[in-house]
């Protein structure tokens, strides 16, 4: 695959491995066994198994009867949201928990931003009684109340990140701090396609059964694989590396990543990291990421919080660098207004970063016949405070 990994760990000139040295065993470990474990037989077995029985896959790619009459296309759900904890989270934290459970860990630890990865971790964590702890900053603990309370019951164990500016980039901060502490028992889950190689390939693959599906379903509905558009928000980028995967040699397949705009692009406060954004290391790994000119984080800002990161994950930044996805992006009240469109429209309340992807719709010129999917990553129920603060339905 011309957009896959290299043997070093690099997309292009984005990726590898930049990582403390009491890090190095762990970040190898994974490095030499995360290929044969994921692709033996066995493990394949017990992941798909999980995924139909557990996860409740395959989710349905969904024909948006009014949404597609507005819009002037035929557009189509991919329902990750239906997915069992409500988001497409849950694909990558089974697969990485069978991983952590091969190598012999005892422990897990995750970050999370919107929680979705946490309540997901926190799961598979109870499924395989394995001990959790997750990290949170302080902020998207206030702003995802229900997600929290959710891992505590799950018996996850919930730390707050008190530092910067309290959201994802600081509990992932919060989360390397304590694996460096606990390297031997402990399996770290990432929850998006960010962090020191092998994890943005790995997340990768767990996450592709997103569009394998799509090409299944797709064939089935339209006689053919191939989309005319796939469209997904981009925050660190787990769900769109999942639904873009098996399209990205598929050249004629347009891809659009649509990241947050927050109160606007110029305005100081986005998320827009392609617009915004120059080479450099976070959490890892080499990638784009929203920086001063010394090279200083620049605190993102997005009304919803699993977009809400100063960076995307290296192979978005390689797609963007080769010009394979279009970047685009929403403001919150652009994503805002088109979560309650939809809601409206087809019955279904999206996670705001969901309605990220629907928001721009009306900057494409789509011919009646363009096949649009859409890949709906998670639901609403855990931004229902956001959605009432906002108010403006």
């Amino acid at each position: 695959m011309k957009y896959e990994v290299d043997h070093r760990g690099y997309y292009g000139q984005f990726g590898g491995a930049y990582i403390p040295e009491m890090l190095y065993p762990n970040v190898e470990e994974l490095r030499n066994n995360y290929l044969n474990i994921i692709t033996d037989e066995s493990f394949q077995k017990a992941f798909h198994q999980l995924l139909k029985d557990y996860v409740g896959r395959p989710t349905p790619l969904f024909f948006a009867n009014r949404l597609s009459e507005k819009y002037k296309a035929k557009i189509y759900l991919k329902r990750e949201d239906l997915c069992h904890t409500g988001a497409h989270k849950v694909n990558n934290t089974i697969g990485q928990i069978l991983l952590a459970q091969r190598l012999g860990k005892k422990k897990i630890i995750a970050e999370t931003g919107a929680g979705q990865h946490g309540v997901a971790t926190a799961t598979v964590c109870a499924l395989m009684g394995m001990e959790c702890v997750v990290y949170m900053g302080q902020v998207d603990m206030e702003r995802q109340r229900p997600n929290v309370e959710r891992m505590r019951i799950l018996g996850a164990k919930v730390v707050p990140a008190t530092s910067g500016n309290m959201t994802l980039k600081d509990a992932t901060n919060e989360a390397m701090r304590h694996w460096i502490n606990n390297p031997s028992d402990t399996h770290y889950i990432i929850g998006s396609v960010v962090g020191p190689h092998p994890y943005p390939d790995m997340v990768a693959r767990f996450q592709s059964v997103i569009s394998d599906e799509m090409r299944k379903q797709l064939t089935e509905t339209i006689g053919n694989p191939f989309p005319d558009y796939v469209f997904a928000c981009v925050g660190g980028g787990s769900n769109a590396a999942g639904a873009f995967y098996h399209y990205l040699d598929s050249e004629h397949v347009n891809l659009v990543g649509v990241e947050a705009a927050g109160k606007g692009v110029s305005s100081g406060e986005s998320a827009a990291t392609t617009a915004l954004g120059k080479p450099g290391v976070l959490h890892g790994s080499k990638t784009l990421l929203m920086q001063t000119e010394d090279g200083q984080v620049v605190e993102p800002y997005s009304i919803s919080a699993g977009l809400d990161y100063p960076g995307i994950g290296p192979i978005h930044a390689h797609l963007f660098d080769t010009g394979r996805v279009k970047f685009v992006s929403a403001t919150d009240d652009e994503a805002m207004n088109a979560g309650i469109e939809l809601s409206r429209l087809e019955g279904i309340i999206p996670a705001i970063e969901s309605a990220h992807a629907v928001a721009v719709l009306n900057q494409f010129e789509f011919d009646p016949d363009d096949v649009v999917v859409i890949n709906l990553s998670g639901r609403g129920d855990k931004d229902l405070e956001t959605y009432i603060r906002w108010g403006k339905y």
